[in-house]
């Protein structure tokens, strides 16, 4: 799956523990109706964000990642998560900018069986 839109946030590295690194940027999308979505980039991937600022438009491949927990008083929670794994600058014109354009309407095809008796509207 893909992510488009603009660098709302861009965190620091963490160090969650010896073995685990994780860094966050939030993409707000272009929607008629944005959303600010969190994106968690982890181990090796996060070095992916270092060349990149708020404010640069991307598109992000994401993996959507879900959990179950259950706390020390017995209750079952679940989480998700949204992984980055990809980013690249957004390309004005690509396959996801077009996806949205409007399409041209199709002239109507010629009705080859239409008579002049045919009052038929259409």
């Amino acid at each position: 799956m893909e992510l488009s839109g603009t660098i709302y946030r861009l965190s620091e590295a963490q160090d969650i523990s010896e073995k685990f690194r994780k860094r966050e940027v939030v993409i707000k999308t272009d929607d008629q109706y944005p959303q600010t979505i969190p994106v968690e980039f982890v181990q090796d991937r996060i070095d992916l964000l270092n060349s990149y600022s708020e404010g640069q438009q991307v598109t992000i491949s994401i993996n959507i990642r879900g959990r179950e927990w259950t706390s020390p008083k017995g209750e079952v929670k679940f989480f998700v998560s949204v992984q980055g794994w990809r980013i690249q600058p957004l390309q004005q014109g690509s396959a996801a900018a077009s996806a949205t354009a409007p399409v041209a309407a199709m002239p109507a095809p010629a009705n080859t069986n239409a008579t002049e008796d045919d009052d038929l509207p259409f």
